[in-house]
C-alpha cells in the first residue's frame, strides 16, 4: 500500500488537508499542490512527510501518481487539470476517494446541517474518545481537546462533518452523500451556499439524497422542531429515527446558564455543566449524546464528557483582553448563526455592552442573498461595526435601519481605528467572519492597548 501514491490539488483546505494526513496515517505516499502553499496547514502537512508544491503548473504531470484527487476549489481552466484531462489520467473528488478508502470500513457518524457541525462534530469524537472508543475523525475546524482536525486510529468509530457544499467541479452532489454512514445527525436545515443552490428545496434534495444513503441498520438523530428537516423525511426514509430538541426521544431542560439536564423518553438522564453558551450549543450537545448513544455510549458517560469539552478554535474563542476590554473570534457568517452566537454572549455578558465587527465574506453574503436578514441578526449586539469592502451591495443602505447603532467601513485600518475610538473597559468585542479578516484581531487587541 505505501507504494500507492495520491498528488492531492487544493491540499491546504481544511478538508483536503485533513484528507492527506489521513491518507498518509493509512500509508499511501502523499503529495499535492495549492494556488497558495500557507501555515498553519502547510506547516502540519510537511511535518507528515508530505511534499507540498505551489501552485498548479503542468509539468506536475511528471510526479505520476496512481490517482488524481481533486478539491471542490479546482475548476475548468486550472492548467494542472486541464492537464491532467487531456492526458486522461484518472483522477476522482476528495470526498470519493475518502468513502472508499478510508471510512468503507468504518462505523461512520456523520454531522449534518446548515450550523453547527463542527461543534457539534467535535462534541461527537470527545465523548467518543471520554468513553474509551478512540475514534478516528475528520473535521472541518480544530477541536481544541485534539489539537488536530483529522485523526485516523484502529477504532471503528469514524465522526465526520458532513458538508452539504458540492464535491467537485465534475461531481456537483453534496460531499455528504460519499461518506457510507450508519450514524447521522441532521442538525438543521436553512438556505445558504446561494452560489451553488439556487433555492432551499435544492438542498432539501441534497439532504433526501443522504437520508436514503444511510443503512438501515444505522440511526438518524434529527432535530425534532426544524420543518424542512421534516420535509426532507416525509419524501421517504429507510433508517430508525430518534428526535431531539421537540416532542422526541431526547429533550432538553435548561437549568440556568451554563447548566441542562437531558431527559431520554421523558427520563432524566443527568445534568451537563460546561461553559459553552447559548440555546444552539445545548442543541448541539443533545445531538451529540444521542449520537453517542447510538454508538453504545451511555448518556451519563456523555454528559461527564461534555463537562471536559473544550470547544473548537474560532467558535467563540477569547483571542485576548485588553485594559478590560474582551476581543473573541467565532465563525459565525450566515444570519441565524450570527444571531445565535451574540444571543449566547448577551447571555453571558448581561448588562455589558456587546460590539458586534462583521465580515460578510461567505459567498452567499458576498451576492447579497440574506442581507436583508442581517439587521435583525445582530439585534442583540449594542454597537455593530460591519467591514463592506469587496461587497456588491451597499452595506450602509442594509443596515440604515439601525441608525448610529452600525457603522460600515470599507478600509480594515479604518475600521480598527473606529472600534478602538469608542471601545471601553467592560465591553465584549465579537468578532465574527469565515476568513482570516485581515488579522484583525491582533490589530484590534494592538489598537486597544493604547
Amino acid at each position: 500500500m505505501s507504494a500507492y501514491h495520491l498528488h492531492i490539488l487544493g491540499i491546504c483546505g481544511t478538508f483536503m488537508g485533513g484528507l492527506a494526513a489521513l491518507a498518509r496515517a493509512a500509508g499511501f505516499r502523499v503529495t499535492g499542490c495549492d494556488a497558495d502553499v500557507y501555515p498553519p496547514m502547510s506547516d502540519q502537512l510537511c511535518a507528515l512527510g508530505i511534499e507540498l508544491i505551489e501552485g498548479y503548473g503542468a509539468e506536475q504531470l511528471a510526479l505520476c501518481p496512481d490517482i488524481w484527487v481533486v478539491g471542490n476549489v479546482v475548476t475548468r481552466g486550472n492548467p494542472l487539470m486541464e492537464a491532467i484531462l487531456d492526458s486522461g489520467n484518472p483522477y476522482t473528488s476528495g470526498p470519493q476517494w475518502l468513502g472508499e478508502h478510508i471510512l468503507s470500513s468504518k462505523w461512520v457518524l456523520a454531522v449534518a446541517g446548515t450550523h453547527g457541525k463542527t461543534t457539534t462534530s467535535s462534541m461527537l469524537a470527545w465523548i467518543l474518545e471520554f468513553a474509551g472508543l478512540q475514534p478516528g475523525f475528520l473535521i472541518g475546524g480544530i477541536p481544541r481537546n485534539f489539537d488536530r482536525s483529522a485523526r485516523l486510529t484502529s477504532s471503528e468509530f469514524f465522526v465526520i462533518e458532513a458538508d452539504e457544499y458540492d464535491t467537485a467541479f465534475f461531481d456537483k452532489r453534496s460531499k455528504f452523500l460519499h461518506y457510507r454512514s450508519k450514524t447521522g445527525i441532521l442538525n438543521n436545515l436553512e438556505f445558504d451556499h446561494a452560489d451553488i443552490f439556487d433555492d432551499i428545496g435544492a438542498i432539501e434534495r441534497q439532504f433526501h439524497h443522504f437520508v436514503r444513503t444511510v443503512r438501515s441498520s444505522g440511526r438518524l438523530v434529527v432535530h425534532g422542531r426544524d420543518e424542512a428537516l421534516a420535509r426532507v423525511l416525509r419524501k421517504g426514509c429507510w433508517t430508525p429515527v430518534e428526535y431531539f430538541g421537540g416532542t422526541g426521544t431526547w429533550g432538553i431542560e435548561t437549568k440556568e446558564e451554563g447548566t441542562f439536564e437531558v431527559s431520554r423518553a421523558g427520563k432524566p438522564e443527568g445534568i451537563v455543566n460546561w461553559e459553552l453558551q447559548g440555546e444552539h450549543n445545548r442543541m448541539n450537545a443533545v445531538a451529540a449524546i444521542a449520537a453517542a448513544a447510538h454508538a453504545g455510549v451511555q448518556p451519563d458517560v456523555a454528559i461527564a464528557a461534555l463537562a471536559e469539552f473544550r470547544n473548537v478554535k474560532r467558535r467563540m474563542e477569547l483571542r485576548g483582553s485588553v485594559r478590560g476590554i474582551a476581543v473573541y473570534d467565532d465563525f459565525a457568517h450566515h444570519p441565524t448563526a450570527i444571531r445565535m452566537t451574540l444571543e449566547g454572549l448577551r447571555s453571558k455578558a448581561g448588562s455589558a455592552r456587546i460590539l458586534a465587527v462583521l465580515e460578510p465574506r461567505s459567498n452567499t453574503m458576498k451576492q447579497g442573498v440574506m442581507k436583508a436578514a442581517l439587521p435583525g441578526s445582530v439585534a442583540p449586539a449594542d454597537l455593530v461595526f460591519v467591514y463592506s469592502g469587496h461587497l456588491g451591495w451597499d452595506a450602509a443602505e442594509v443596515f440604515a435601519s439601525l441608525g448610529a447603532k452600525a457603522r460600515c467601513v470599507d478600509a480594515l485600518d479604518e475600521l480598527v481605528e473606529t472600534i478602538g475610538a469608542v471601545a471601553m473597559p467592560g465591553d465584549q468585542i465579537v468578532v465574527m467572519s469565515n476568513g482570516g479578516f485581515g488579522g484583525v484581531h491582533e490589530k484590534l487587541l494592538a489598537r486597544l492597548a493604547h
